[in-house]
């Protein structure tokens, strides 16, 4: 087979660049590991960024998040029993938007099958070949039967796990990590949400979230051990302990039957460069953050953004200008996100080895969020999101 971009991964940075690519004349051919039904029901973020829910709307798949998404001017910060509402409207003029991201996945997978995009669901045994000597193929199996694709670009959108980015030898890469000691216990309950904002709670047994997904289902989380016992957490259990610590006076935590649970572990991760030869990298296969600042879906939605703008360059152009700076023209934006997820998650967090005066240092910098309007100023404008870079 022979395409002009051939794109590893059907999550969000996968096809959101399929897409975009279609609308710009240039074809791709996405490659999934994971059947359909799997990627278009796998539960994760859902706070979209202003800026990705524009790109959404003006890509022409923002007619479902339009009609069930969920506006939020604002968030709301607990601490002790007092809350402290950033008010995203009056500090930045912008929002965010409540839209799940298996949505986001389904919306895409419509559009391209709807414009007769290729996507191979189940594609294994990927391998990468000649991306280096800039004759990029991508060798996969699909029903037994192995086949290659010839194209001019490799991006690869498979996650932190997947098979683009150990392709690259290790002496061509730089990883910055750090792993935090805690992680957070994820449910999806039937249960009306509590609150018509997104609540981050700092509470001295650790921090909890109360979030939304839709006007029946509520995503709630509690910061626990990193290797955590999920059997050791009845919903008994669960509820309870969110109860104490999203506990504030006249508050009560609507309960409801638990539809998933699980274990996310917390990571910083940021690979550099983001691309070698014919490959770039785009998404999680470049960089994880800590969900606390809700950016994992909008960073590789602006990866791909400024990828689009490298591949229409070199096809309309002729100019590899854009493709050659797209890892430091990413970069730059990726590190002060990376900046603000880590802050968040220092800030809210109960280190349990902390000295006294560490957390008198972080209780002072939560009072200092609350009390200025530039503090609050500043999360907010990270919170709906920075500008893409030119």
């Amino acid at each position: 087979m022979r395409t002009q971009v051939g794109i590893v991964g059907a999550g969000p940075a996968g096809l959101l660049l399929s897409h975009l690519l279609h609308l710009r004349g240039i074809e791709s051919i996405v490659l999934e590991a994971r059947s359909r039904d799997y990627v278009e029901n796998r539960i994760r973020a859902g706070v979209l960024e202003y800026g990705t829910e524009q790109l959404l709307n003006e890509s022409g798949v923002g007619d479902r998040m339009r009609r069930e998404g969920m506006l939020h001017p604002g968030v709301v910060m607990r601490f002790g029993r007092s809350d402290h509402r950033i008010d995203f409207a009056d500090l930045v003029g912008k929002h965010v938007m409540v839209y799940s991201q298996h949505l986001v996945v389904q919306d895409l997978i419509a559009a391209r099958l709807g414009a007769s995009g290729r996507i191979v669901f189940e594609a294994e045994d990927v391998s990468l070949q000649d991306f280096q000597v800039g004759r990029p193929r991508i060798r996969y199996r699909h029903e037994g039967v192995v086949q290659e694709i010839d194209c001019d670009i490799i991006a690869g959108c498979d996650g932190f796990h997947g098979v683009c980015r150990p392709s690259i030898p290790n002496n061509r890469l730089r990883i910055f990590e750090r792993e935090y000691p805690f992680g957070w216990l994820g449910i999806l309950a039937e249960a009306s949400p509590s609150t018509e904002e997104n609540v981050y709670v700092s509470h001295e047994r650790g921090f909890a979230l109360l979030a939304m997904r839709s006007p029946t289902l509520s995503r709630l989380y509690l910061q626990c051990a990193p290797d955590e016992d999920l059997a050791a957490w009845s919903d008994d259990r669960i509820w309870a302990e969110l109860q104490t610590r999203a506990a504030r006076d006249g508050f009560a935590l609507a309960e409801g039957p638990i539809l998933q649970r699980g274990i996310t572990p917390m990571r910083s991760f940021v690979v550099e460069p983001m691309q070698c030869g014919r490959l770039y990298l785009a998404g999680d296969a470049a960089h994880i953050v800590p969900p606390t600042g809700a950016k994992g879906l909008n960073l590789a939605a602006a990866d791909v953004a400024v990828l689009t703008r490298a591949v229409v360059a070199f096809y309309r152009q002729g100019t590899t200008n854009r493709l050659d700076a797209y890892s430091s023209t990413s970069l730059w934006r990726i590190w002060k996100v990376q900046r603000f997820s880590w802050w968040m998650t220092t800030l809210l967090h109960r280190f349990f080895d902390h000295t006294p005066f560490e957390q008198q240092m972080q209780a002072a910098e939560l009072d200092y969020v609350f009390s200025s309007r530039a503090a609050s100023l500043a999360l907010a404008e990270n919170y709906v999101g920075l500008p893409l870079p030119e």
